[in-house]
């Protein structure tokens, strides 16, 4: 396949079953001989067609006798390509664009369709791609960033206006690459100086203490420094998660839902890899991936192993100085980085901030006295944040907040972060 068909084939893919995009598109381009540039293209043009469905779909619509939602998904799919490239890629001729779309459709089984993906494309080109906006104040928001209204009315009620423009700004992709130095075995400086020697240049983050901008479109895993364990990749949100943390050299630190695994690599290289990390997933292929993340990068203090964060294990009663607690969650703050995210129906949630509750709740039970405990989500719904820390708060009275709970937000202090949220609980040498 060319690259537009690849990614029209992922794009179905995600329509029909679901799933984490990376997932899906990864396994289709290592199954094609696509030149780098190819591959970099197809990969553009599906998180782009992601990313922007609403919007898409609103232009469509304007243009098309049919509605979207009463097209084969087959063709629909073709369209969104075209309508993506005539919106997003000055530098592909319009000819092209419309033309290529027509193959698609075509490719994709639907040649019968052709004329209809020729004649709507044709008539945007000739509309450059207008389309009134929505009278509905919402709606016009959803259609302008392509999220769904009753995910940005759930902000606007929680945030208010303003910050959920705030928040709505982070929405929009390509996110930048972030790497954490492995400060075990190089510095920032050192590394910058190794990826330079490959090629790539990178920049130091401003107010966060060794981690890196990579500025150079790069295959991570065939970077020699990568190969070598001098850095790990990691969104400034999870660095700033782990810091929240504060782990010391010598000191016992648990990790309670830790694959793939940054932040424990991240809290072992804070700790000097002395002490021991023990990083705990339920699913032994994720085990899997901390174990091998650990052993490229040397860390010798992690220990990881197999493990249900919601059953309680005696066997970690009051063991641990520092316990992180990074639970499962909706996952909105990152939707820059899995755009499929955004569609995920709100009433699927419904039940998830008492899961989240009850995983913390577990968590503190592993504390020492005078211990650190730290709750963190990568999502900006106040159900899942503040109100299970509040929560949480109001039933042990053995635990206090040194620091006020934070939402972060994309943009704010200067950080382009993802969107993220972390409570510190400490707790008390002893009950008062």
């Amino acid at each position: 396949m060319n690259p537009r068909q690849l990614a029209a084939a992922a794009l179905l893919d995600m329509e029909r079953r679901g799933g984490y995009s990376n997932l899906l598109l990864e396994p289709r381009l290592r199954g094609e001989a696509l030149s780098p540039r190819d591959r970099a293209f197809s990969t553009t043009l599906f998180y782009g067609v992601l990313e922007r469905k609403i919007t898409l779909d609103w232009v469509i619509a304007h243009y098309s006798r049919t509605p979207p939602a009463k097209l084969d998904p087959e063709v629909l799919t073709a369209l969104r390509l075209g309508a993506l490239q005539l919106m997003e890629f000055s530098s592909i001729p319009p000819s092209a664009a419309v033309s290529e779309s027509v193959e698609v459709a075509r490719a994709l089984g639907k040649a019968k369709a052709a004329g209809l993906v020729n004649g709507v494309l044709r008539a945007m080109v000739r509309g450059n791609c207008a389309a009134p906006p929505p009278k509905d104040k919402l709606t016009a928001l959803s259609v302008e960033y392509s999220v769904p209204a009753p995910l940005i009315q759930r902000w606007r009620k929680a945030y208010g206006h303003d910050t959920t423009l705030e928040i709505l700004g982070g929405t929009r992709g390509p996110a930048p690459t972030f790497l954490r130095v492995n400060t075990v075995k190089t510095t920032a400086a050192g590394l910058q100086e190794r990826l330079l020697a490959d090629g790539l240049h990178s920049r130091e983050v401003a107010g966060v203490e060794n981690a890196l901008e990579l500025l150079t479109p790069a295959s991570i895993g065939e970077i020699p420094a990568f190969q070598e364990g001098l850095f790990h990749v990691q969104d400034i949100s999870s660095q700033l998660c782990a810091a929240a943390l504060a782990p010391r050299p010598g000191m016992m630190v648990l990790d309670l839902c830790a694959a793939p695994g940054g932040k424990t690599f991240t809290l072992a290289e804070r700790m000097e890899n002395r002490g021991q990390v023990v990083a705990r997933d339920l699913y032994p292929q994720r085990v899997k991936l901390v174990e091998d993340g650990a052993a490229r990068l040397g860390l010798t203090s992690v220990t990881a192993e197999t493990g249900d964060a919601l059953l309680y294990d005696p066997a970690l009663e009051g063991k641990f100085d520092r316990v992180l607690c990074d639970v499962v969650c909706s996952g909105f703050g990152t939707m820059r980085r899995k755009p499929e995210i955004r569609y995920k129906p709100l009433d699927s949630l419904d039940g998830l901030p008492e899961v989240q509750y009850n995983i913390l709740e577990n968590a503190s039970h592993y504390l020492k006295k005078g211990g650190r405990l730290v709750y963190s989500t990568c999502t900006l719904l106040p159900e899942e944040n503040d109100q299970v820390a509040e929560r949480f708060l109001r039933e042990h009275s053995e635990f206090f907040l040194p620091c006020p709970a934070k939402t972060h937000i994309h943009g704010r202090d200067g950080l382009d972060c993802d969107g993220f949220f972390t409570a510190v609980f400490e707790r008390k040498e002893e009950p008062r």
